[in-house]
């Protein structure tokens, strides 16, 4: 096993922007890897996924409605909702907000669950929830999609 001191700071960054994992989770990743980015990356995103889990029943009180018109001719609102109005705030989850209203208005699910198991138009290798998983990790909070309508003329 790799020590502390056989790990660069210039990995430990690449990792980070790669992930946007802290800096010592990174550090302790590339440990545990033996300094392999790439099996880094699998250690913090197992990780994340068990942080996620143990998040999951954490209550969303905080949150927004988020607006999205196509062409004038296809409306969506959605609620979307995080624990705290400070991750409400941030970069990620208002561009989580604005790529799921999105989403909704291009291919109409049915409901939330439907939405989820969809892939994203953006990137078809992932599905809505791995992009609600990803924000999970990065911002370290549940965050849930309560609801959405769609209306088209």
């Amino acid at each position: 096993m790799a020590t502390s001191q056989d790990i660069s700071l210039e990995a430990v960054q690449k990792l980070r922007d790669m992930t946007s994992a802290g800096v010592m989770d990174c550090r302790k990743a590339l440990i545990e890897a033996n300094g392999d980015l790439d099996a880094a990356v699998k250690i913090i995103h197992e990780k994340g996924l068990a942080k996620m889990e143990k998040r999951a029943d954490r209550e969303t009180g905080a949150g927004l409605v988020q607006s999205y018109v196509h062409n004038e001719r296809i409306g969506v609102l959605l609620e979307i909702r995080a624990e705290t109005d400070f991750v409400v705030r941030s970069e990620p989850f208002r561009a989580l907000a604005k790529d799921v209203a999105m989403q909704i208005a291009a291919v109409a699910p049915e409901n939330v669950e439907a939405l989820l198991a969809q892939p994203c138009i953006k990137d078809e290798s992932k599905t809505i929830k791995d992009l609600l998983s990803e924000v999970i990790a990065k911002v370290g909070e549940n965050v849930t999609i309560k609801q959405f309508s769609r209306i088209e003329v």
